[in-house]
């Protein structure tokens, strides 16, 4: 069992109930997960991502493009909710990620932490970024990952954001040695439970989007 797979297992055994606006949850609060080259390996191997859609995504994301319907082009859905435009959301921030990575790329500093901030209070936002924070550092030549994400969906969006993460650790001319997740609220959707298990089970599944 991949360490993905371990985590959606725990919420299932462990996780308490609750209920938000988009539902019923099944949720497990400041959980970690680290993963190495050879775990991330083993994830996108044994579970389905949408890799092409989620490598356009992140182009655009860094593009700054905050029209959903650019992103209906490349087969990205999930976003029509929010409307035509992305407000205060994931565009607003990533952009500022090329010249992030040039500069770390540039200085590769042991000594300096290397931050990528996402989303602001008091501003108008039609969907705050759940991930939060990205951070880089170097430790013996090796790159590290560290983020944090306020709220995750364990289906849906966790793997989505660890396939962006891994993506753009690509563009850093370090050799990788972990990406790490700090996770304030990891959940499932009670209309996902069964998919899950199914999952779990090796069997094939499709998860349901909740949005509110």
């Amino acid at each position: 069992m991949n360490k993905y797979h371990h985590i959606l297992t725990k919420i299932i055994e462990k996780g308490k109930n609750q209920k938000n606006k988009k539902g019923f949850i099944t949720y497990l609060l400041n959980q970690t997960l680290e993963l190495k080259p050879i775990d991330l390996l083993e994830l996108f191997e044994g579970h389905p991502v949408a890799k092409k859609k989620l490598k356009d995504e992140l182009q655009l994301f860094m593009n700054g493009e905050r029209s959903t319907e650019a992103y209906r082009e490349i087969g990205v859905s999930w976003w029509d909710y929010c409307g035509p435009i992305l407000v205060n959301s994931y565009p607003t921030y990533f952009e500022k990620l090329p010249k992030l990575i040039e500069k770390i790329n540039r200085e590769k500093r042991t000594s300096k932490n290397y931050v990528l901030f996402l989303g602001s209070n008091d501003t108008e936002s039609n969907q705050q970024p759940c991930l939060s924070l990205i951070q880089f550092q170097i430790d013996k030549g090796k790159l590290i990952i560290s983020a944090y994400q306020r709220s995750s969906d364990a289906n849906l969006g966790l793997p989505s954001d660890i396939y962006h993460l891994y993506l753009i650790s690509k563009q850093i001319n370090l050799q990788l040695k972990s990406i790490t997740l700090f996770l304030g609220n990891v959940h499932i959707y009670e209309n996902n439970i069964d998919g899950t298990k199914e999952l779990l089970a090796g069997n094939n599944t499709k998860f349901n989007l909740n949005v509110a």
